[in-house]
């Protein structure tokens, strides 16, 4: 397997670098959302101690197949629009969860410029399940 991996990597080393490149500008666009990543079991502590709010970012359709109980769903994509709905939540935490943890820093950038206490929950939903926390289905 290792001997593929490396036989691939030279034969299509143009390939490689431009997913390397993809992959660290993903992770510098990511990590400039200042929002804190919260581990599950920081975000459980969160939400039982602060009634922080969960917002799950991903697409409604993917937000059917399971989320944390409780959250509510506001694709990333309209976050911008939707800020005026969450003003009500100014004064508590919000945890952001996307699939994998991510993309929600775009998301927390947005809510942060608008005052809100924002963080993001590290490793995402799959993360969650990792943990055997449970999910809600819709």
């Amino acid at each position: 397997m290792m001997n593929q991996l490396i036989e691939f990597a030279t034969t299509h080393w143009t390939l490689v670098a431009i997913f390397m490149v993809t992959a660290l500008a993903v992770f510098w666009f990511e990590s400039k959302g200042n929002a804190a990543a919260l581990s599950p079991a920081a975000a459980t502590t969160l939400i039982n101690n602060e009634d922080a709010v969960v917002i799950d970012i991903r697409p409604a359709t993917e937000f059917r197949t399971g989320h944390i109980t409780n959250s509510i769903n506001i694709p990333a994509s309209t976050i911008k629009d939707q800020i005026d709905t969450l003003e009500k939540h100014k004064n508590t935490p919000i945890i952001l969860v996307c699939k994998s943890g991510l993309t929600s820093g775009a998301s927390a950038s947005e809510l942060q410029k608008s005052g809100f206490k924002v963080f993001k929950l590290q490793g995402g939903i799959t993360e969650w399940q990792s943990a055997s926390l449970p999910l809600v289905k819709k």
